[in-house]
């Protein structure tokens, strides 16, 4: 009678658990071309994103997230770091510090993993991370991983069990990554792992798949995809693939990772940023970012989807805050990485006009106080996602260049069905005249104002101005 009790119980709680798990199967959203065509990205930076630096804390946050049009969170890597050889500030590493409670606050670069599948303790554990996922599917948004397949840190097991997977020097020892000539990149933290060893790109696959299929995440983000052989890529993502649609993001910009349907969905606009920056400091005219425009058709096939970003976890870190770089061309460049074809980013502190340079080995904190950025990201965001002719995915919107008679005068339109929206911006220091857009009546989304053009007068710009203009 007691084992029928046991094994009754036993039957109820594995159908209870197993329709406990399809509940949760069902409620996960699914990667779609549509999808992605108004997709904006969020780059989650879990240890800085709050006092806590905590999953649960970043999943506190989620539902909010909606309201600035976020379809995709990419956590940055969430996996434990490596002890040996941990980074610490300047060149020194936390072996160069002498007192033991100076050690502790340095925490080392999310990069060098010393365990792919597990969870960093500094963040929460296994059921923290899944219950972030959940949020993220229950709000309809999807989460990729950063995935970091060109190096791991020195405590990763496969040094002592598998060093056939590291590069080596002629005596023999486990590397750093290097430059073509031989010299360090400045990565002493990490070991350069060899694909040259067909083994390795099969426990690669294995362990980025354990993250698809026991975890339910929905895709990778690539660190210095490029670094990689394309033949692995070649291999890995169908299989990553076969029994769901993932989003891929490489960190490189390299047409190749993106040819044929079966290969990443986007790479960075890293062109884009660099001209954007430029044209911040007066040294490049709208006429040179329109050439840059006009570029990308010769250099990527029309399903190829690009990045656009003015800060992300490496640029502030190293090359200073968005105002640091932009100064009052911000908010207009902002604006701008929404209007171009691809797909905007949004990184964390951005959203609260973060004036600081987070720290990158240490405890820091974001600020969470909402000021001019989160209501212009709103009004971008409705853009985004119901203006056709801002389509950026796999079936973009055309973009056409419109003659402003001013090098200093940015002016284009995207148009997709019956949908048309232009933007002009001044990109430079100085008040400019331009020639008015095609004639008719527009409304100017950031005011919601009329806006008439009778295609003949000269219009002026202050500053850094920018229109985007709903016809």
């Amino acid at each position: 009678m007691n084992k029928f009790i046991i094994l009754t119980c036993s039957i109820v709680a594995f159908f209870g658990c197993k329709n406990q798990q399809n509940e949760i199967e069902k409620s996960a959203p699914t990667v779609t071309d549509a999808m992605i065509e108004t997709a904006i990205i969020y780059e989650a930076n879990i240890r800085q994103y709050s006092p806590e630096g905590t999953f649960d804390a970043f999943t506190r946050d989620i539902p909010q997230l909606k309201q600035l049009g976020v379809k995709v969170i990419w956590l940055m890597p969430i996996f434990p770091i490596s002890m040996t050889n941990r980074k610490a500030k300047g060149d020194l590493f936390i072996h160069d510090i002498e007192n033991p409670k100076e050690r502790e606050k340095y925490l080392g670069s999310y990069y060098a993993v010393s365990d792919f599948k597990a969870t960093n303790p500094e963040f929460g554990n296994i059921e923290d991370f899944r219950k972030l996922v959940q949020t993220a599917h229950d709000n309809d948004m999807f989460v990729i991983l950063d995935w970091v397949p060109n190096h791991t840190g020195w405590d990763h097991y496969w040094i002592t069990e598998r060093p056939d997977f590291y590069t080596k020097n002629e005596t023999g020892q486990i590397t750093d990554p290097l430059n073509e000539d031989g010299t360090s990149r400045g990565w002493q933290d990490v070991a350069d792992l060899n694909y040259d060893n067909l083994e390795l790109h099969e426990a690669m696959i294995a362990d980025m798949k354990y993250w698809v299929d026991k975890e339910g995440v929905d895709g990778f983000r690539c660190d210095v995809a490029g670094s990689v052989p394309v033949s692995f890529w070649k291999k890995a993502i169908p299989r990553l693939e076969a029994d769901k649609q993932l989003f891929m993001l490489a960190e490189a910009y390299e047409p190749e990772l993106l040819q044929g349907s079966e290969m990443f969905d986007m790479c960075y606009a890293w062109d884009g940023h660099h001209q954007m920056n430029m044209m911040a400091k007066g040294e490049q005219d709208a006429a040179g970012f329109g050439d840059y425009l006009m570029a990308l058709a010769d250099r990527y096939e029309p399903d190829d989807i690009l990045m656009n970003f003015i800060t992300n976890h490496d640029e502030n870190s190293w090359n200073g805050t968005v105002k640091e770089r932009f100064g009052n061309a911000s908010e207009a460049l902002l604006a701008l990485s929404y209007l171009t074809p691809g797909m905007p980013l949004i990184y964390s502190g951005q959203e609260y006009d973060m004036s600081h340079r987070l720290k990158f080995f240490e405890k820091d904190s974001i600020p969470k106080i909402k000021n001019k950025v989160w209501p212009l990201l709103e009004k971008l965001a409705v853009l985004k996602s119901t203006h056709p002719a801002l389509n950026g995915g796999k079936n973009p919107a055309t973009l056409t260049l419109i003659e402003s008679g001013n090098p200093s005068v940015l002016s284009f339109k995207r148009e997709k069905e019956d949908d048309t929206v232009a933007f002009v911006m001044n990109v430079s220091a100085e008040p400019q005249q331009y020639q008015s857009i095609e004639a008719g009546s527009y409304i100017d989304a950031m005011t919601n104002d009329s806006f008439f053009s009778d295609g003949e007068s000269l219009l002026t710009l202050e500053p850094w101005a920018y229109y985007i203009l709903i016809k």
